[in-house]
């Protein structure tokens, strides 16, 4: 096996361009004169016998999985991430059926989504045979993940996003300087830190030789990211610079002598890398100490020239020098220090340069109000404006932002060519495996009736807790689920689980934003905790029900691979062991309100250093952006003020939860449906900020296919995309400066949902009157229509009135609605006016108003109409409503149009039919029944006729760009 094993590793290794013929090699390099077919029945029985963890199995899975993901794949034309990509790749290889059969089943292929990519059109130079020739770091940083435990999918991934941003930055040895701007969009909490310590790894390797990293406004997530990129990229032999390990008097200095992670978890390079035919890296600042002025910090950014007479950027210079890299504060006190010394360097214009802004948005975008600035001269804040600076002073600076939240940085003056705009690219980076975001605590789009959603079938009946009013606050219910997770993730410790990944184990409580509610909270939280009975039968009592009631069922539905206690007696003798790591010090809390260094160094919240850290944080908002919270289970938000623009920043409970994700629970204020004067429902407020920015990335998905060779949307138009996508995003100053101007949006098969209808009760009327004569055209009998998805086995059922019209009849009403907000349907109603110059794409349009067959329905006549049924709805902005379809009917209109594939249901093929169109119309109510319904009929004042429209697939071609743009600088507007 050992020899089979080595052997193939060496066929593999010679295959770093993509696949070869697999025989040949083998044959070639064992001196054999075997054949192909021999050698192939030889590996199939050992892919037939191996286990999914086999040394050879593991082997061919990075292969594999690497050639899946090659987005840049000249060798191959299929899909990246798809089964042709890996037929394509088996018959290259060469490889029989029977081995290609074996391997799919060890080996499936990863059909992950990949990086999104708006982009310029740029110059290729950052190839294959580049990126694999001077490979030093990212082949160590990329072994330290496989080390880590990331799987083959993960790093594929990770190569494949961090290579479409290398490859974006300008070549570091072209003799112009260009320095490229772009924008890195995350997760919240997804370990956007990876991605940009692949990103640096691969351009110094390629030939960036001063890297700045922007991390944080604080020391403390300075020296998070200090830590991280010591740790998993410049590795032991740079830190110690050449001193042997083993003399304890050379490791005085070392920043991690009191670091339990040092030095076995700090990667190795196997020696220095300048005596390895590679190159240093020289840490220009360390986990104590940020960047320092004077003569040391010139000295060290003062780079040798091996051949003096050519300039740094020339390859004979370039790939002999050592890498610098800096982790900055983003203080206005350090950045200036750093800005004053560069102006004392000299060929600063030769240094290829990499800046890496984390949190991006986060005091680097200029805030100064437009109105307020001098003529013909931009006003900037303090960091906003050093980083301008830094990029004057690096010509040849790159400069890469990363956020979790983009909308502020894509509404930057794209005109401002010394700003941040990123002008060059964008990558939405993809929902990383593992991951716990929007998805795992919010239903978007269930077609589960809320009256039939468990825990098995809803991510919000397993892991949301909601707090109403008129209800008790859970607080000590939220407590009691703290300890009792702590008590199963000791269970699970003790069956096999690593200790480590329940290291830290941590509650999150936040109620105000007051300083002095969170000492009254932490006293609160304190008193329960002391007279909670823990020790005693109540304290157990209160426990086991909580435990039977809640985590033994929701573990049973989402972690039944995991080990759970079968009653809590079998968990019990772990309650004890908890209760003493949470309460060590004497108090479970901690507060944290403070916003400066000198209040968080008097926390014991270094999650790196501490060995465990298991407490309830109290405070909330003034949890920096950046700071993660380690082992966070428990999170009480329970805040109660109107305003929700903090939530996004707040979504601590998003990330990676190994071995517990069943666990987490999120206690959160709600209010009453239907109540739109009362306070904020923190639930649906942060579900409708993450609900834009999920459908923002699935828009930017649409419009990063390339048409024709060419992209269809630039950086600079995303500003208008994002305020159409945005109702709720009034024109200011700042978006009028967008040169691009959205004309249409052509959705072809996928629905038109404008959310943004009128509140004023006589617009309601207007639209109302306007819907009205279309309602004549239904058919008096409901239709029965069923759609079966093939995808995830459920069956969808739509019972609607239905009736046929012509586009002339449908434009005549569109185009005459009321808005709150008219600007975003406006490019939707220019695509559905162009349709009337080309009558050959739409023959008429299939009007469907679903009917309730429950017997809770609610009906009334609209003007006289016959009974429809009516829908209750909450706006969830004070403007706009929220998805327009019920995702059980969305299927069926989507078929009808042409926009998904025939179905085996009788009635829906029969409406089915090309050049034909469909309308889903919901009269939906926003107060009680009681209040708007008189004598079976509904005021149509108090209606609003909201519709979701799915334009034929025949209605574009499938060539043609989804989105039109024009200029609004010059004489006259210029189309594109």
């Amino acid at each position: 096996m050992t020899d089979l094993l080595n052997l193939h590793g060496d066929v593999l290794a010679a295959m770093r361009r993509g696949p070869r013929p697999f025989a040949p090699l083998a044959a070639a390099l064992a001196e054999t004169d075997e054949t192909a077919d021999t050698l192939w029945t030889g590996f199939h029985k050992q892919l037939v016998a191996a286990e999914p963890e086999d040394d050879l199995v593991a082997l061919w899975r990075r292969s594999l999985t690497s050639w899946d993901f090659a987005t840049e794949a000249d060798w191959s034309a299929a899909p990246a991430r798809t089964t042709e990509r890996r037929a394509d790749i088996y018959a290259r290889l060469g490889a029989t059926e029977q081995v290609r059969a074996a391997l799919d089943v060890l080996v499936p292929v990863a059909h992950e989504a990949g990086a999104v990519v708006i982009s310029q059109e740029f110059e290729p130079w950052y190839t294959q045979e580049i990126a694999t020739n001077r490979a030093f770091y990212w082949p160590a940083y990329k072994n330290h993940l496989a080390r880590k435990g990331w799987s083959d999918a993960a790093i594929a991934s990770l190569d494949e996003s961090s290579h479409a941003v290398v490859e974006r930055l300008s070549n570091p040895t072209q003799a112009e300087a260009y320095g490229a701007r772009g924008l890195v969009v995350g997760h919240v909490q997804s370990g956007k830190t990876a991605n940009f310590t692949g990103v640096i790894a691969k351009a110094i390797d390629a030939g960036y030789r001063l890297v700045i990293v922007l991390g944080g406004t604080l020391n403390l997530l300075r020296e998070q990211t200090q830590r991280r990129l010591d740790m998993e990229l410049i590795g032991q032999e740079n830190i110690l610079r050449g001193a042997d390990p083993k003399n304890l008097a050379a490791l005085v200095d070392v920043d991690y002598q009191d670091d339990e992670d040092w030095p076995d978890r700090f990667i190795t390079h196997g020696g220095r890398p300048s005596l390895l035919g590679a190159f240093d890296i020289e840490r220009l600042t360390t986990r104590a100490d940020d960047y320092k002025s004077l003569l040391s910090g010139i000295r060290a950014l003062e780079f040798e020239k091996q051949v003096k007479t050519l300039p740094l950027y020339a390859a004979e210079n370039l790939h002999r020098a050592a890498a610098r890299i800096m982790v900055v504060k983003k203080n206005k006190s350090v950045l200036t220090k750093l800005v004053k010394d560069l102006r004392k360097i000299g060929f600063l214009d030769e240094v290829p340069t990499l800046i890496i802004d984390d949190e991006s948005d986060q005091a680097s975008v200029n805030t100064t109000d437009p109105k307020k600035w001098e003529s013909g001269k931009v006003s900037r804040t303090a960091i906003n404006g050093l980083i301008s600076e830094l990029l004057h002073r690096l010509p040849r600076a790159q400069y890469v932002g990363y956020t979790a939240t983009p909308f502020a940085n894509v509404f930057i003056d794209p005109t401002d060519n010394e700003d941040i705009f990123p002008r060059d690219f964008l990558v939405s980076l993809p929902r990383p495996n593992g991951y716990m975001g929007v998805q795992d605590f919010h239903d978007l789009d269930s077609p589960i009736p809320e009256d039939e959603r468990t825990a098995a079938n809803s991510q919000e009946a397993a892991h949301v807790r909601s707090i109403y009013p008129w209800d008790d606050d859970r607080l000590r219910e939220a407590i009691d689920a703290f300890l009792l997770t702590g008590a199963i993730k000791l269970y699970r410790i003790d069956r096999g689980l690593p200790e480590g990944s329940f290291r830290h184990h941590t509650m999150l409580a936040h109620e105000s934003v007051r300083m002095d509610d969170h000492a009254d909270l932490a006293d609160r939280i304190n008193e329960m905790w002391d007279n909670s009975a823990y020790t005693g039968p109540l304290g157990h009592e209160r426990l086991e029900r909580l435990f039977t009631t809640d985590f033994a069922h929701v573990s049973e539905a989402q972690a039944s691979h995991l080990p759970t206690p079968a009653n809590y007696d079998e968990l019990r003798p772990y309650i004890s062991r908890a209760r003493q790591l949470i309460g060590a010090g004497g108090r479970p809390t901690v507060i944290v309100n403070g916003d400066s260094d000198r209040y968080f160094a008097q926390l014991d919240l270094d999650f790196d250093r501490t060995p465990h850290v298991w407490k309830i944080l109290v405070g909330g908002t003034k949890l920096s952006r950046g700071f993660t919270v380690e082992g966070l289970t428990i999170t009480y938000y329970r805040r109660t003020t109107r305003q929700a623009d903090t939530l996004m920043q707040m979504g601590r409970w998003f990330g990676f939860r190994p071995g517990y994700r069943d666990l987490v629970r999120l206690y959160i204020g709600r209010q009453e449906r239907l109540n739109r004067s009362a306070e904020v429902d923190l639930y649906e407020a942060f579900e409708a900020i993450c609900r834009d920015e999920e459908v923002f990335r699935s828009e930017l998905t649409r419009y990063a296919t390339m048409v024709d060779g060419r992209p269809q949307v630039t950086p600079a138009q995303i500003p208008p995309l994002v305020a159409q996508h945005l109702p709720w995003v009034k024109p200011s100053a700042r978006n009028k400066m967008f040169n691009a101007e959205l004309v249409e949006i052509r959705s072809p098969g996928s629905p038109i949902e404008p959310t943004a209808h009128p509140t004023d009760p006589s617009d309601l009327r207007h639209n109302t009157l306007l819907w009205r004569p279309v309602l004549d055209l239904l058919q008096p009998n409901p239709e029965e229509f069923t759609y079966h998805h093939q995808d995830n086995g459920r069956t969808y059922r739509m019972s609607a009135l239905v009736g046929s019209l012509q586009h002339h009849q449908l434009l005549a009403v569109l185009e005459n609605l009321r808005w709150w907000n008219a600007a975003p349907f406006a490019p939707h109603l220019e695509f559905l006016r162009g349709m009337t110059a080309h009558p050959e794409v739409i023959d008429d349009w299939l009007l469907l108003v679903p009917q309730h067959t429950s017997n809770r329905r609610l009906e009334a006549s609209i003007l006289g109409s016959r009974p429809l049924a009516l829908s209750q709805r909450k706006r969830r902005r004070i403007e706009l409503f929220g998805n327009i379809s019920d995702p059980k009917h969305r299927f069926t209109a989507r078929r009808i149009a042409g926009g998904l594939p025939p179905t085996e249901d009788v009635v829906t093929e029969r409406y089915a039919r090309p050049r034909r169109g469909a309308i889903l119309l919901y009269p939906v109510i926003e107060k009680g029944p009681d209040e708007v319904i008189h004598n079976g009929s509904v005021a149509p004042e108090q209606l609003a006729m909201v519709f979701s429209l799915i334009a034929p697939t025949s209605a574009t071609a499938a060539d043609q760009p989804l989105v039109r743009f024009r200029t609004k600088v010059g004489s006259a507007a210029d189309p594109q």
